[in-house]
């Protein structure tokens, strides 16, 4: 509130070559007060109307009693935050957009379980690391069978290469359902140079054990993988293949019908291919 010539009303002013000039929001007059040193006079002078709405409205300022903030919007921020650290998606907002669509959705996060560290150089990446596929395993293994687009989307949040899908998928007769477990077999053989390489990556994203533990799997899970593997790879032969698993199947005997890595990776298990 500013008192002229004995009134109080709302102004706005503007501050030009000493002078403030203040203007009555309402009523079509204007009065000039001039602030120079030694000059104290007021007078006021009428304006048209037409003048007045041309002239600028000051920013509407908010006291932080008239802002509201969802309570849940601080952790939910937080949280994503997180999640983008762990994760480091190469395509941000198209990762942003896959988070909040499962966060609303109540569907499994894309997100990593931890920061993972660089396992080749930029020009040898392709773009597949176990962390990614994890996260693939942990969106869709709960299903026998995958839709191929739904497949497709998933891979595309995470701005992994469709090149690379497609050389996954023509390992195999794959149609328009694919069946998610041969499909992580063969993901994990292309992280890996071997068989051997393969099934402990399989082994470390199937398993129930903490991070860094044994990382066991039903032996039945291996066989399957095992064989599946062996077919697709052509030149191991079956008799290859039953001999490592008559070895395996007495460790797992001894450990409640489980195998973990170090069982086939042992000097005293015969070769896997």
């Amino acid at each position: 509130m500013v008192t002229v010539a004995g009134r109080q009303d709302a102004f706005h002013y503007n501050n030009t070559g000493g002078l403030v000039w203040l203007f009555a929001d309402t009523g079509g007059r204007c009065t000039r007060y001039n602030r120079r040193p030694g000059r104290q006079n007021v007078r006021t002078i009428t304006l048209c109307q037409d003048s007045l709405k041309d002239m600028p409205l000051p920013d509407t300022m908010f006291c932080a009693q008239q802002i509201h903030i969802p309570p849940e919007l601080p952790d939910i921020l937080k949280q994503f935050t997180k999640a983008a650290i762990r994760t480091q998606p190469h395509d941000v907002l198209q990762w942003s957009t896959a988070y909040f669509n499962c966060l609303a959705k109540g569907e499994q996060l894309p997100v990593k379980s931890r920061v993972e560290l660089p396992v080749a150089t930029q020009k040898t990446d392709t773009g597949l690391t176990p962390g990614l596929l994890t996260i693939l395993h942990k969106q869709l293994s709960y299903k026998i069978f995958v839709i191929e687009d739904e497949l497709k989307e998933k891979w595309n949040d995470l701005s992994l290469p469709q090149e690379q899908l497609q050389c996954i998928l023509a390992l195999d007769n794959f149609e328009r359902d694919v069946e998610w477990m041969k499909f992580l077999g063969l993901a994990c053989s292309t992280l890996g140079g071997s068989i051997t390489s393969a099934l402990k990556h399989a082994c470390e994203i199937l398993t129930q054990d903490p991070e860094g533990g044994a990382a066991r799997i039903p032996f039945t899970t291996f066989t399957f993988l095992y064989k599946y593997l062996a077919k697709i790879d052509g030149d191991i032969s079956d008799t290859v293949v039953e001999n490592a698993l008559c070895a395996l199947q007495t460790e797992a005997n001894k450990q409640n019908e489980m195998i973990q890595p170090r069982n086939f990776l042992s000097a005293q298990c015969p070769p896997l291919s």
